[in-house]
């Protein structure tokens, strides 16, 4: 399954359904001081703060902030201008709800966040989503559903995720109540949401969402419209993830149906890169090539030979080559995205070129080039600025460093860069989440090469916690986990917990893959051997438990190298 881009977009979710507010300051409207030339700036103006009960000030000094920022001058100034914007209509309503006063701090939260200080902006869009009173009608309504939306954006630009999902919700919930469930502008918001839930992989709350957006169009909207065949795009990536390839195959055929029909060629272009996809998830490589052919075709006769969208699909191809066993053409492919990537045409962001980088970095870690693969990681890295914008990019590619770096066998660098990951996953509140569970177990394996032992299990019992509350007990991560878990408590001396661990391992195991059963065969040998050393016999009840996994350091090296290419930091 291709990685999930993180949506930032130029614009809040509320752009264009919140009916009273339209404040939502985007970073790009904050021109560049050293480009191009500055349009006059206001005259500098001296305010009386002693009038700040007067009614005219604050929409004065909200001109003010707008006027400095079309011209170009400092985004602190027309902050300046704002704050003090926000304490007059404060002043004058009082006690009341004001809805100019929550317009206002919706800009001072804007500006804050172009400034890159999206922690002030929280504070700020908290208050703002307070000032309004549902009670007095839509317009307070839909105030407070912009807030809610506008915050969610800035969470997620600092990526907590979890709690943008949150005030995207209490957002969508306001909206519907106001409008009504059937509303194209409530489509608009549960497909925004929808995606979100995508990013933080949790594929059926965004199935759920993308259904309800499909129901609203189809009611509102011509039969192949552009809303359904966006509708349909993003149901056809949840279908992909959940791995129900023929729904996927089926929604985007739709979708490319409806883009013919209204001329869309590079939009249908990226579509059949899609289907290109699911061929390929199908082994369907000849359907594949195809899709991916047509696709190429087209971008090159409309974006030209060195745009990043050609790029894309030398990967692509790249990959498919290697899964068909022909590698020198998956290199050949490679070789070719590189280039572009080496010389990128003018609008290329740096984020598409590392992008690209990363996943040309995973084909040659499959066809064993891992030093290859760490150089592109690392010049990936090297492009990307450690903003929070960027941060969830950079933290899932500290964590494919990180076991690039165990497969060459520079352990200490392997366990610093989970360590940074587990960092960066800690502030933006993803605790709980399966990838956290993961990236802990890779880290414990490190430290076990290192040779520290009791944080290896320290990190071993975290990730099993995690993980059987997000993949349950009989998930193959959760598996990994308790058979690195019992591997280290053998280490430890702790054979009888070493044991019972792998007894449950071993009856999950049969019970799912049968006894004849590669996996089992190899579970069985190491219980047998720390049975042996503790004097018993197998227990054929078993016993009912919740942790396991490998046992020689041998074993463990080997397994955790092998289990790693599912672990989720390939695309």
């Amino acid at each position: 399954m291709r990685r999930f881009q993180k949506r930032v977009a130029a614009g809040s979710a509320s752009d264009g359904v919140a009916v009273a507010f339209h404040v939502h300051l985007p970073s790009q409207a904050l021109p560049d001081r050293g480009s191009g030339r500055k349009k006059a700036t206001p005259e500098k103006t001296t305010i009386d703060e002693s009038s700040l009960d007067n009614p005219d000030l604050g929409p004065f000094l909200l001109k003010m902030a707008r006027d400095t920022i079309a011209s170009g001058d400092s985004p602190s100034k027309a902050l300046d201008f704002a704050i003090r914007a926000a304490r007059s209509f404060e002043s004058c309503s009082g006690s009341e709800p004001s809805l100019d006063l929550a317009m206002c701090l919706h800009v001072v939260a804007a500006i804050h966040c172009s400034l890159g200080r999206f922690e002030e902006a929280v504070p700020v869009l908290e208050r703002a989503i307070r000032v309004p009173d549902l009670a007095k009608g839509s317009d307070h309504a839909l105030a407070m559903f912009s807030g809610y939306m506008q915050l969610g954006d800035t969470h997620s630009m600092l990526g907590q995720l979890d709690r943008s999902v949150s005030a995207y919700e209490s957002g969508l919930k306001i909206q519907t109540e106001t409008l009504g469930e059937s509303d194209p502008r409530v489509a608009e918001t549960c497909r925004y949401l929808a995606e979100v839930h995508v990013q933080a992989l949790q594929f059926d709350e965004a199935e759920n969402l993308c259904k309800k957006t499909l129901e609203i169009h189809r009611e509102h909207s011509e039969p192949a419209s552009l809303e359904e065949a966006a509708d349909r795009r993003l149901m056809a990536l949840i279908c992909e993830a959940k791995r129900d390839y023929e729904a996927a195959l089926e929604h985007l055929v739709l979708a490319s149906m409806a883009m013919i029909a209204n001329g869309q060629d590079n939009d249908v272009a990226a579509i059949d890169v899609s289907i290109g996809d699911i061929y390929l998830s199908l082994c369907r490589f000849d359907e594949a090539v195809f899709s991916y052919q047509k696709a190429l075709t087209v971008f090159k006769s409309t974006k030209g030979d060195n745009h990043p969208s050609v790029a894309s699909v030398f990967i692509r191809l790249a990959d498919l080559y290697f899964k068909t066993g022909k590698l020198r053409e998956s290199k050949s492919y490679c070789e070719n995205a590189l280039r572009i990537y080496a010389k990128p045409v003018p609008g290329t962001t740096p984020e598409e070129i590392a992008n690209g980088l990363t996943e040309i970095s995973a084909i040659y870690e499959a066809v064993n080039e891992p030093e290859e693969a760490l150089r592109l990681l690392q010049k990936a890295m090297k492009l990307l600025e450690d903003t929070p914008a960027h941060r969830s990019t950079i933290t899932g590619i500290e964590a494919q460093m990180g076991v690039m770096f165990y497969m060459v066998g520079r352990y200490g660098e392997a366990r610093a860069s989970f360590e940074s990951v587990i960092a960066k996953l800690q502030a933006s509140g993803e605790r709980k989440s399966s990838f956290f569970g993961i990236v802990l177990n890779q880290m414990g394996l490190a430290c076990v090469q290192l040779y520290k032992i009791d944080e290896a299990a320290e990190l071993f019992e975290e990730a099993r916690g995690i993980l059987e509350q997000e993949c349950g007990p009989y998930h193959l991560d959760t598996l990994g986990v308790y058979s690195n878990l019992a591997a280290t408590y053998d280490a430890m001396g702790r054979v009888e917990d070493a044991i019972e661990i792998l007894e449950y391992i071993l009856k999950v195991r049969e019970e799912k893959l049968g006894t004849a059963n590669p996996d089992v065969d190899d579970e069985k040998k190491r219980l047998t051997e720390l049975l042996k050393q503790a004097g018993r016999v197998r227990n054929r009840k078993g016993k009912s438990l919740e942790n396991l996994l490998v046992s020689n350091p041998q074993g463990m090296k080997k397994e955790g190298t092998k289990r790693w290419s599912g672990f989720g930091f390939k695309t």
